[in-house]
Formats: C-alpha cells, structure tokens, sequence
C-alpha cells in the first residue's frame, strides 16, 4: 500500500519553515490523539502523522525525503534504508512538539513498536554522518578510490558502552527509567510518563564511572575509510556506506555514512545527466562542401563525416559516447553542435572568391524562396 506524501499528511508545503511543521504536528495530535478521539482509525492516523513529523522534523531526513520521496527510506533511489515506523520514539516527538509536560502517554510507543519501554533502554541505530565529496570531471565520469580521515563516537572499549561499573537499579524508578504521574494538562487530567530524573531514563547507575568515556559509553575515535565512487556520478548523487556510521546505542546497529558528490564542471563538455555537449567549429567551405572532422570523446578522438550543406547549430549524435550509468551498464550519448565561423576578416583573394559567389545563384534554396515570395 502506497504511502501518502508527508507534507500532504500534516497539511503543509513543501517550502513550509520547521515552525510551520511543528504547528501542524502540535494541532493534528491534539485532534487525533487517541486518549480523545476514539473514531475508528484515529490510532493509525495518529501514527501516521508520528511518522511524518519525524521525517520532516530532521533536516537531514527532509532532505533525504524531498530528492527521492518514500524510496529515500526503502532501500530504493541510492538505498538509504534504515529508517521505518519502528525507529520512531512517540513520546520524544511529543515532548519536543509540547514540551516535557506533554508526557509519553502510555503506551503510545506501541503503535510504533516501542513496547513501552524508556527511549534511554531500547537499542537504537548510530547517527548517520553525512560526507561531501569533491570530485574533477574526470574522477565523476571513470571512478575514483578516496579516502576520507573522519572522527566518529564509538562504543568504549572500557566499559563496552554502559558507562561505568558495578551497575545496581535505580531506586527512584525501581528499573523503569520511568515514573507515571497524574497531572491537568490540555487535554485534561490524563496519566503522563516522564522520564526518571534520577537515573535519567536508564533505569540502572552505576557504583563507578567509567574514566575513559565519563559515563557516556562513547569515546571519539579517528579513523580512515576507503570508498571506491563508482563512475558516473554526478553532481548531487549521494552514497552510502551501510554500518560505517557511529556505534549504536544499547546494542543497536551502527548508523550509516552517506557521501554527496560535488562534481567540477568539465572545460570541454557540457553534460546534460548522462549526455555530453560539444561544440565543434568549422568553416563556411566546409559547411557548404562537407567534410570529416576529429571529434574528441571521453573514449578517445574518432572520425565524424559533417555532411555538405551543414547549417549552423545542427546538431549530430555519437551514440554510447556520454556517461555510464552508476546504477547500470547503460551510456549516454555525445551531441556534437556544429558552429559554422564567419572570419572578421579575408584577403584581398578571399574577397574577390566570395564576390565571385555572390554573382553565381546560391539563393535557390527553399528558405531563400521562401521569403521573395512573402516580400512580393
């Protein structure tokens, strides 16, 4: 089942300001909140515009969203993946849209596979990091090998991750990393889930802090990656290197590192997505009588038979002489545009050649007729 587009979903443009967004999440939760609205498919409705404020909510996720809609989180259009309706934590999107008092209601993480649980407990994927790339023309068109010098947060190797040592359960939350009050809010008096203010939502501490991370479980680490940039690419194409990201949390999977290419224009070629641009000049005797010219391609020069009476600007094509395709074996063409000079100056020799034309009939051609019939 086709999802429907998430700016149509809140009711908002897709030029509209991240406050703009915020306004019509904050108003369509109140209005399908599912503690007040107990119509049939309010629940999915509520889920439904959750998801839509998550995407559009991240900047990085927006963009992702805009340049290749719903594929941008299926694996399709460059195989960004890694994102569904099981990532999402209802209750921080809540209480970023309404503030802490607004509450993790319930289960409301259910509806998003959350299973109740405190977002500091569950296991969530790394950060992504985003990358740009500076490729020549030429790097862009055949590949290249890059390397790339990065820091990323990774898990401690002395506490692999939790933070400290001799670890006991909270006694504020008994475990939870929770606590559920009863409170008058604008929907009225409703339970509201906050996250416990003394284990901040781990539901454990630790006798002894970890020295090496100060109990965050991460430490920054350089490191080298290498990544072959396929050929073809062009400028804007994003790529992305599956679990090279930043650890995960609570066991979860590393996050993904997405490389987008900044491509140098060429000096020669025009390009046109998988298509290349050239202009080609040659001179009015070779326009009248035809010729062969040594055309350049980024294969190597071939031989282009330019027939006689060529006119400006026509255009030939050189089939499988453009751009391969990153995603298939596919080439694209070479357009080569004739420009006919006329010389600024001639010789004495030269003027009297073309004064000799202009006696002979050279206008009785189709156009030339063309417009004597409309001047009569």
């Amino acid at each position: 089942m086709n999802k429907k587009d998430y700016y149509e979903v809140l009711g908002v443009s897709k030029d509209a300001s991240e406050d703009d967004i915020k306004r019509a999440f904050r108003k369509l939760a109140k209005q399908y909140h599912p503690d007040i609205n107990k119509e049939p498919g309010a629940e999915e409705k509520f889920k439904e515009i959750g998801e839509a404020y998550a995407v559009l909510s991240d900047p990085q996720k927006r963009s992702q969203y805009d340049q290749f809609g719903h594929a941008a989180f299926d694996g399709g259009a460059g195989g960004f993946g890694g994102f569904n309706a099981s990532d999402i934590d209802l209750g921080e999107i809540l209480r970023a849209a309404f503030g802490d008092s607004f509450g993790g209601f319930g289960g409301f993480s259910d509806f998003f596979g959350g299973g109740g649980r405190s977002s500091n407990t569950r296991a969530r994927k790394g950060r992504d990091t985003l990358l740009r790339v500076d490729l020549t023309f030429e790097e862009a068109v055949f590949g290249s090998d890059k390397d790339f010098d990065l820091t990323l947060n990774e898990t401690c190797d002395n506490c692999h991750g939790k933070g400290g040592f001799d670890e006991v359960t909270c006694d504020y939350c008994h475990g939870n990393g929770y606590v559920v009050t009863e409170q008058r809010s604008i929907f009225g008096v409703i339970q509201s889930q906050s996250t416990c203010p003394k284990c901040h939502g781990k539901g454990k501490s630790f006798k002894n802090t970890c020295s090496d991370c100060n109990g965050t479980g991460k430490v920054k680490k350089k490191k080298t990656i290498s990544i072959h940039i396929p050929e073809g690419v062009d400028n804007g194409y994003q790529l992305r290197i599956s679990g090279k990201g930043e650890s995960g949390v609570n066991g979860g999977p590393n996050g993904d590192i997405y490389l987008e290419c900044y491509v140098k224009p060429s000096n020669f070629y025009e390009r046109d997505g998988q298509d290349l641009y050239i202009e080609v000049p040659i001179t009015i005797p070779e326009a009248v009588l035809g010729c062969k010219k040594e055309i350049p391609t980024i294969y190597g020069n071939v031989i282009m038979e330019i027939k006689a009476g060529t006119q400006n600007n026509t255009k030939y094509k050189l089939k499988g002489k453009g751009i391969k395709s990153p995603n298939s074996l596919r080439k694209g063409d070479e357009y080569v545009i004739v420009k006919v000079i006329i010389p600024n100056k001639i010789t004495r020799d030269q003027k009297k050649l073309f004064e000799s034309l202009a006696k002979t009939d050279l206008d009785n051609s189709s156009e030339f007729k063309e417009f004597t019939r409309n001047l009569k």
